[in-house]
Parts: structure tokens; C-alpha cells; sequence
């Protein structure tokens, strides 16, 4: 079951939008709720303090071509929206550069203040600024609609094996 942000209270979120404003991913997030955020999306096992500190480490060395934005909300420092974009060198296009946007997610109790779409257009912008030829992204049948109001078309199919 996916939870609202333990740390927020709807009855109390209520920030300006022109204050929400997208920046990296920092390891302090940590203590303001980016993994209980990233639970809502998907199944997310937990994380001790250590362990997210090695995963950040870890990501931290692929320097621009791994980019996690986060929004945070001024007031309770909660994080309230994140999403990331990985840069992959391809062969193809004069070795040409593809972001994958992946891990979208908006804090249910933060939802219907187009967070969702200042995430995909930070994350768009940036890939454009480190030399991406285009950006890609799988996504849910139910959030095609979503994904449109951000500029993406449908193209081809998505296949998976998971292990």
C-alpha cells in the first residue's frame, strides 16, 4: 500500500507555488523523507542512514551523467517531489548522448500543483544542457495523458525482464 509522506499533513500543506523550486538531490534528503516519497511509486525496501549514504556515494561518481531533482517544501522541509535522469553515451547519432527519465513522483498530500511537471521539465532542461539529442521515459498507461501535457509522444514499446 502506497502511504502519503509520513512528515507531511495535508491540513497543513500549503505552500506558494513560486516557492517550490527544483534542485539536486543532496544527502541530507535523507532525514526529509525522499525515501518514504520514492515508496509511494513503487515497492521500496528501506534504507539505513549508512546505506543511502554508500548509495549516494556510489551515484555521486557518475557525476553529471546520473541527476536525481528533488522539491522541497520550504515550510516543513519536506521533500515533496523528485524525479532523475540518466545520461547514456550512445554509439549511434556521432556518439550522441539519450536521457532516461525515470522515478517521477509527487508526495500524494502535493499532488494538482503541477509539481509532477516542473520535475519533467527540470529534468528535460537539464538533459538538453549536458548535449541529450532527445529523452525517453517509460511510464504507466494511465499517466500517457500526464506524460503529454509534458511534450512526450507516444513511440514504440517498453519490454521488460526482471530479475
Amino acid at each position: 500500500m502506497k502511504r502519503a509522506n509520513p512528515m507531511l499533513t495535508p491540513k497543513v500543506f500549503h505552500p506558494k507555488k513560486e516557492e517550490l523550486s527544483v534542485r539536486r538531490l543532496e544527502i541530507s534528503d535523507y532525514d526529509k523523507g525522499f525515501l518514504q516519497l520514492l515508496c509511494q511509486l513503487t515497492l521500496c525496501p528501506s534504507l539505513s542512514k549508512p546505506q543511502f549514504q554508500a548509495c549516494f556515494a556510489d551515484l555521486a561518481t557518475l557525476g553529471d551523467n546520473h541527476y536525481v531533482g528533488v522539491i522541497e517544501d520550504p515550510v516543513s522541509g519536506c521533500i515533496l517531489a523528485s524525479g532523475s535522469v540518466l545520461i547514456e553515451r550512445k554509439f549511434i547519432r556521432g556518439g550522441g548522448k539519450v536521457g532516461h527519465i525515470e522515478d517521477v513522483v509527487v508526495d500524494e498530500a502535493a499532488r494538482r500543483i503541477h509539481l509532477g511537471q516542473r520535475i519533467v521539465d527540470h529534468l528535460v532542461h537539464y538533459a538538453k544542457t549536458v548535449g541529450c539529442y532527445k529523452v525517453i521515459l517509460d511510464c504507466k498507461p494511465d499517466l500517457r495523458g500526464f506524460y503529454k501535457k509534458c511534450g512526450f509522444v507516444e513511440s514504440n514499446i517498453q519490454m521488460a525482464l526482471y530479475f
